[in-house]
């Protein structure tokens, strides 16, 4: 597949890099060499110097031949008018990154559609979404939901506590049918398990599992519910302003930031939420305010460093859940390790919105999700493809992939090695960055 991403800033650059790694025909193209060149260096793709809004550059880039087109430029305008000129060049599917929280509503996207862009990706949004989604199930690191809740993939830390802890996954298999463990994060690697692999304390493991059986799932982590009702924020950026406007009055909210133009600002667009001009990271700050009367404390602040020790300091105070923006990929298997609850990261997360672009899905009822160094997705079986011509314990598939579950009639169930997929099932799939693309083949 070839995909051409128009700008070399964060975004498009860890995009850039985790496709390479897929083995897909990826161009970019930016009007900064020093950014190009790095890539070129680093990873096995294409670059093109110059600017993506025009027409002699995206020609050269071949856009009007890209099955993708993906422009993640800091700037909206650029960004939608470069999808409008590689539309118009013969882009199949175009992708535009946006700085607006409206645009994101289903009622604009005949708008966009009508000027070349088929979707609109908002980092800030993804991120918003995914934190209402901690607020709302404190026990999980991650809940993932596939075909409208029918299949969940659920990340939970396990505590010396959970029942499950020193089990093999034969073991636990053997007791337990009713969840399929798809992979293990521990410290900074990501393992796709088999039946020998042993749970141990202080892993992120990753159950696919039905509606049905999630209090049952907690129960063997041994957590418990949290509900949330007053929540503090450390920082007022895109995020948090998103984030009041999407909950709208369901929490209260103290907002505490530095600067005191942006807390002008932020009581201007969050008009409901208690807003305090002041350093956060001053632990006295943070008993005149109440912090420990708070059951959720969420760091999204512009630095890395400063969230992940502000969400220890609140843990100290006695808040259950805490949630931390960690910008930084190489630090997030070091913040998984602490204390510190939930982590979000932009660029995954936008990394997951458009894999979801590129695997040609329904968007509206699967998902992809992009860890640092894993991927999960869900992939629609063609009539007659190699993965359907027998049980799944007989396909030998690779080390670094496993089936996790499957939608079949509209209806989720678990992946067994006895199960034989069929032609029009859609399946999830877990594995390890880079072998998407292997899979790929077994589905075509």
């Amino acid at each position: 597949m070839k995909i051409l991403i128009a700008g070399a800033g964060e975004v498009g650059s860890h995009l850039a890099k985790l496709l390479s790694r897929e083995a897909q025909d990826v161009v970019v193209v930016d009007r900064d060499a020093a950014r190009l060149d790095v890539l070129d260096s680093k990873f096995n793709l294409l670059t093109v110097c110059g600017s993506p809004t025009s027409f002699s550059i995206l020609n050269e880039a071949n856009a009007g031949k890209c099955d993708l087109f993906v422009a993640v430029t800091p700037f909206e305008t650029d960004n939608v008018t470069a999808c409008a000129i590689a539309k118009s060049l013969g882009a199949k599917k175009t992708v535009a990154r946006v700085d607006n929280f409206e645009y994101m509503k289903d009622k604009h996207r005949d708008f966009f559609r009508s000027h070349g862009v088929d979707s609109v990706i908002y980092p800030e949004y993804h991120a918003a979404v995914e934190i209402m989604t901690a607020l709302n199930k404190t026990w999980t690191r991650h809940w993932f939901e596939m075909w409208n809740g029918e299949l969940i993939l659920i990340g939970v830390k396990l505590r010396a506590n959970a029942s499950i802890v020193g089990m093999k996954l034969r073991e636990f298999g053997a007791s337990s049918r009713n969840f399929h463990v798809s992979a293990i994060r521990r410290r900074h690697d990501t393992i796709i398990p088999n039946g020998e692999d042993v749970i141990k304390e202080g892993d992120i493991v990753y159950f696919m599992t039905r509606r049905e059986h999630v209090d049952e799932l907690r129960n063997l982590c041994g957590k418990t519910e949290t509900e949330v009702k007053n929540v503090m924020i450390l920082g007022g950026g895109r995020i948090a302003s998103g984030l009041c406007t999407m909950t709208a009055g369901k929490y209260n909210v103290k907002i505490i930031n530095d600067d005191a133009d942006a807390c002008m600002k932020i009581a201007e667009f969050c008009p409901d939420a208690d807003v305090v001009c002041g350093d956060g990271r001053d632990n006295d700050l943070l008993i005149d305010e109440g912090i420990g009367n708070f059951d959720a404390f969420l760091a999204l602040s512009d630095s890395s460093e400063s969230n992940i020790l502000a969400c220890l300091t609140a843990k100290e105070f006695g808040v259950k859940k805490t949630i931390a923006e960690v910008e930084n990929i190489q630090y997030i298997g070091e913040a998984e390790a602490l204390n510190i609850g939930t982590i979000v990261n932009k660029k995954l997360l936008a990394a997951g919105a458009i894999f979801q672009q590129l695997l040609d899905q329904d968007a509206s009822n699967s998902k992809c999700m992009a860890l640092a160094d894993a991927e999960v997705a869900e992939i629609e079986v063609k009539e007659g493809s190699k993965i359907t011509r027998a049980a799944v314990k007989d396909l030998k598939l690779s080390h670094d992939m496993t089936i996790a579950g499957l939608i079949r009639d509209g209806k989720g169930q678990l992946v067994g090695g006895q199960t034989v997929i069929r032609g029009g099932d859609r399946v999830v799939v877990f594995c390890l960055t880079g072998a998407i693309h292997k899979f790929e083949k077994l589905f075509n």
